[in-house]
């Protein structure tokens, strides 16, 4: 067994479907937090990609020692199409964990994407691809290759426990993680979420939208329910 700090644990097997992966390119990641209670959804994460950029993948997940990303360029090397990395670099500004060459060899991989609970440099670049980077900051300063660091285990990321094979939506919004075992129930509630918005704006196109629940909550609260 490998020590603890320097584990590669092997990638469980997918229990979301191709489908529900397609289903969720089309939901945003408001609409999917929501669904959600509000209750999960990574905090203090910015896009740095142009902003059109939506990224939908698979968790590999990594635990990186802040400043050092030995272990981030061993799951780029592991990575299959389809997968987002997603770093637990401690929320760490002080050292990037990644750059242009990182992203360049994890693009040639079919990742789709970066969730760095960190720090990324070469900023410029990644505001002119069509590669997902989300970050807590930006920084020149590199990063070391020591370790420790761990794939392929839970994560917390931005206030988000994140497990590997779980969904990741990310959009201009920000970055929100699906457990794979609810996936198919909150795309089912996000896709009726959406109709639910859709028909709102048609009511409000034509000026008949009214919202009768204001009322009633103010009621309630103040007592005269």
């Amino acid at each position: 067994m490998s020590l603890i700090g320097y584990r590669v644990l092997p990638r469980p097997e997918s229990a979301v479907s191709p489908n529900v992966l397609a289903g969720f390119a089309t939901v945003g990641s408001a609409q999917i937090s929501d669904c959600m209670n509000r209750l999960y959804g990574v905090a203090g994460l910015r896009p740095l990609h142009a902003q059109a950029r939506r990224i939908v993948g698979r968790a590999l997940t990594v635990k990186a020692r802040p400043g050092d990303n030995l272990m981030i360029h061993k799951a780029i090397s592991l990575a299959e199409t389809g997968e987002v990395i997603v770093v637990d670099g401690g929320g760490d500004t002080n050292n990037a964990l990644v750059g242009e060459l990182m992203m360049m060899d994890a693009r040639t991989r079919g990742v789709v994407g970066f969730v760095i609970d960190g720090a990324v440099r070469d900023a410029d670049v990644f505001a002119q691809e069509d590669f997902g980077c989300f970050a807590r900051g930006v920084t020149h300063r590199g990063p070391y290759k020591e370790g420790p660091g761990e794939i392929n285990v839970p994560v917390s990321v931005g206030g988000q426990v994140v497990f590997p094979g779980d969904v990741v939506v990310g959009d201009a919004d920000g970055v929100v993680v699906i457990p794979a075992e609810h996936a198919e129930a909150v795309l089912a509630l996000a896709l009726k979420k959406e109709a639910d918005e859709a028909a709102i704006k048609e009511k409000l196109n034509a000026g008949t939208y009214t919202k009768p629940w204001v009322d009633r909550i103010i009621a309630q609260k103040s007592g005269e329910a």
